[in-house]
């Protein structure tokens, strides 16, 4: 194994010594043949391939791509994910009092623990929600929340995903790959389950119908249509959920209700869990050449005859400049300490911390406020001086726009090459649901890895791949 002595390996302690979750796997895969794994791996990427499991790169070639998923699982104890699990529980909480608090009284700008122009002047921040209570006083529904791990002890909160967060189905996908293709090495573990999270999913949907009917609610899926480069875990989340897969032009408001129309003539629809962002679902209240949304949809919604998850206006709290303030927003609304830290981030809004970002491009990973995908950003340490000279332009041109944060020794875990096993960065997507306050974390999450050499970038749009995730039943 190539081993990187200056980064924490959560497999290896050094060449010759494995940690203790690892120590079963590393025992199988000694006596395992190289040609039987790479057989094993080719396999992974034909059930992939078979079953549509894809991600639609914007390129110049616009094509979609197998995600890359690597064989040897990532394995956490029940002891780590426990602390996790409540470090989780505690952030969807306090984002979904947050975004109560935003659109209503604003407390929290009133008591002076956030400043007022963070969120009138963010274009994240929807002036159509202001006042209105969304059904059940649920935002987040649905919350992705991005871990990565530095040694030991320390799991920290890389961002937050509370506007469409996506990744569930490769999650779902990787296990039954893993199950198809290593029973025998599942058999050596306990391993908790992961694939409930539609059926989790499908009851927090279920509870978020915002009036009581005498019948199961009717929900639906809402996508942007076959050229989005999520629509395969669209078309996976809807068939597992037993919901329709809609457009825009599938659903039309009728007499202040939104309907979806089928063979049988138009229906009613209760819920609409959404795959678009918002300023795409409705043209009367957004953005006026829409096709992807609905006409009216809005009122429909104000009116509290229809529930949309996620919220419309959730996705301020992506913001990576709001992020700095959740340990702030943790204490606010909970009274409570963070129980999973932050990475220290550096505002750039501010006179001071733009400064020092501006001296210290080199050894920072800069970032778009409202990036994602890995796109928008500038990794210091790995940036040549051209590329940090014109990314210093742009950063003061507009300052707001940006945070940064130091450049962290991220956690690796070992991947299998046709060399034999190496190291390579990873995070972990972690699936929360909340419905009336409570919230389920689904065991385990999406394991990206970065599967470049040294590289910290592990977005499947940037060359990124995945592996399952273990968590071992205590």
């Amino acid at each position: 194994m190539s081993y990187i002595t200056k980064k924490y390996d959560e497999a290896f302690i050094n060449k010759n010594s494995v940690r203790t979750n690892y120590k079963k796997l590393m025992n199988w895969f000694k006596n395992q043949e190289n040609i039987e794994l790479r057989k094993k791996s080719s396999d992974a990427m034909k059930f992939f391939q078979n079953t549509g499991v894809s991600f639609k790169v914007y390129s110049n070639d616009d094509k979609e791509n197998l995600i890359p998923f690597d064989i040897i699982p990532r394995i956490i104890n029940s002891k780590e994910w426990d602390k996790m699990v409540k470090g989780i529980t505690q952030r969807v909480l306090a984002i979904n009092f947050f975004l109560n608090d935003i659109y209503g009284e604003q407390e929290i700008i009133k008591h002076g623990v956030m400043p007022i122009d963070l969120i009138q002047n963010n274009p994240a921040f929807l002036k159509q929600m202001v006042g209105f209570i969304p059904p059940k006083k649920t935002y987040n529904h649905i919350s992705g929340i991005d871990l990565i791990k530095t040694n030991s002890d320390n799991f920290y909160v890389l961002e937050d995903n509370v506007r469409v967060p996506s990744g569930a189905s490769y999650m779902i996908e990787n296990r039954d790959t893993m199950l198809k293709l290593f029973p025998e090495l599942i058999s050596r573990y306990k391993v908790s389950e992961n694939r409930n999270y539609t059926k989790n999913l499908s009851e927090i949907l279920k509870k978020s119908s915002p009036k009581k009917i005498n019948r199961n609610p009717n929900i639906v899926l809402l996508t942007p249509g076959i050229h989005n480069s999520a629509f395969f875990e669209h078309a996976f989340l809807a068939d597992k959920l037993g919901v329709e897969l809609v457009e825009g032009k599938d659903l039309r408001v009728m007499n202040k209700f939104l309907n979806m129309r089928t063979i049988e003539g138009w229906k009613r629809v209760d819920v609409i869990y959404r795959r678009i962002d918002d300023n795409f679902l409705d043209p009367l209240s957004f953005k006026e050449d829409s096709f992807l949304g609905v006409p009216g949809l809005m009122e429909v919604y104000r009116n509290k005859n229809v529930t949309i998850a996620n919220a419309p206006g959730t996705g301020i709290s992506d913001d990576k400049s709001i992020y700095s303030y959740i340990p702030d927003i943790i204490k606010f609304y909970l009274g409570q300490k963070p129980i999973l830290k932050n990475v220290k981030t550096f505002k750039c809004r501010v006179k001071d911390e733009l400064n020092y970002t501006l001296d210290n491009l080199n050894k920072l990973v800069v970032k778009e406020v409202h990036g994602s995908g890995g796109y928008g950003m500038l990794v210091g340490p790995l940036a040549s001086k051209i590329e940090i000279s014109n990314f210093k332009k742009k950063i003061i041109k507009n300052p707001y726009n940006y945070i940064a944060q130091p450049t962290l020794s991220l956690s690796t875990c070992p991947i299998y090459t046709k060399k034999g096993l190496t190291s390579r960065h990873v995070d972990l997507r972690c699936f929360a649901l909340l419905a009336k306050e409570k919230v389920t974390v689904t065991t385990g999450g999406l394991t990206r890895v970065a599967l470049k050499k040294d590289s910290l970038v592990v977005n499947s749009s940037q060359g990124g791949g995945t592996k399952d995730t273990w968590i071992l039943s205590s």
